[in-house]
């Protein structure tokens, strides 16, 4: 199959090895990637904070970028979610109608990384190989917008070597949720420190997600703990082999590193 990645903002600028490792799965499981060069941001952080009138020309650029592919995949809940549920809105909005039908067509071929995995692919053990205490923290968007349901699950119970540990009051939101973690500061932290007490309590080496923004805020406030919990996103333990384990693919979410970008096909607009 060939599939075209929506890498994401996050994963562009803060955690490239996200996007790597999405490439690296899907290339081992026999498909074709390729990357959109002329992808920019889907207009989410717009849309979320009432700017829906600036939302439109970015809607507008990503229907055009990614209209041309049958199946399009992004590691980020969130990031689908908008593409799903936001764009056709803010299209019509904006009073453009057409947009707004081709925006859902394009919606409706974009898939979160386990939704593309176990519904369009039909596979829950990817062959990943990864030696660690694994606990899941099931993001807002994924669960009560996409409604994955347990497929990320299911995909991390097939992985070797891994034990896999339930995360306590798991589908409460880790406080994040984009710009309300800076206008609401303190309620914003407290709910990540009820995240970080239960992730702590189950004694995990990592704690993983589909998202990288959830990561990114539990990550930085595990790691001013010192706790030694690393958080990882789910592409990296599903892109993970027996063969890489020694070089550890996968990184440290919470301390972005400079790494080259996805190493699918570039494609520019067509």
């Amino acid at each position: 199959m060939r599939i075209a990645l929506f890498v994401t903002c996050l994963a562009d600028a803060l955690y490239p090895q996200v996007g790597r490792a999405t490439v690296t799965l899907l290339e081992r499981l026999g498909h074709e990637v390729v990357f959109p060069t002329a992808q920019t941001c889907c207009g989410q952080m717009h849309v979320n904070t009432g700017y829906q009138r600036e939302a439109l020309p970015l809607v507008r650029h990503h229907v055009d970028v990614f209209e041309p592919y049958d199946v399009i995949v992004a590691p980020s809940g969130s990031c689908v979610g908008s593409v799903r549920h936001q764009h056709a809105m803010v299209a019509r909005g904006g009073g453009d109608g057409a947009l707004a039908e081709r925006a859902e067509r394009v919606g409706a071929r974009t898939y979160e990384l386990s939704e593309l995995l176990v519904d369009v692919l039909g596979v829950e053990d990817v062959g990943a190989y990864y030696p660690h205490r694994v606990t899941y923290h099931p993001t807002c968007h994924s669960l009560r917008m996409l409604r994955v349901g347990d497929k990320p699950l299911r995909l991390l119970r097939h992985v070797r070597g891994m034990t896999l540990l339930e995360l306590p009051e798991a589908e409460q939101c880790c406080g994040f949720g984009g710009t309300f973690a800076i206008k609401n500061a303190d309620t914003s932290t407290a709910m990540l420190a009820d995240k970080m007490r239960n992730v702590l309590d189950t004694g995990a080496e990592v704690t993983t997600a589909g998202d990288a923004s959830c990561l990114m805020h539990i990550g930085g406030g595990l790691s001013r703990l010192r706790s030694g919990t690393r958080t990882v996103h789910l592409a990296e333990i599903l892109a993970g082999t027996e063969v890489g384990a020694t070089t550890e693919l996968a990184s440290d979410t919470s301390a972005p590193r400079l790494l080259d970008a996805p190493t699918a096909s570039s494609e520019g607009e067509r």
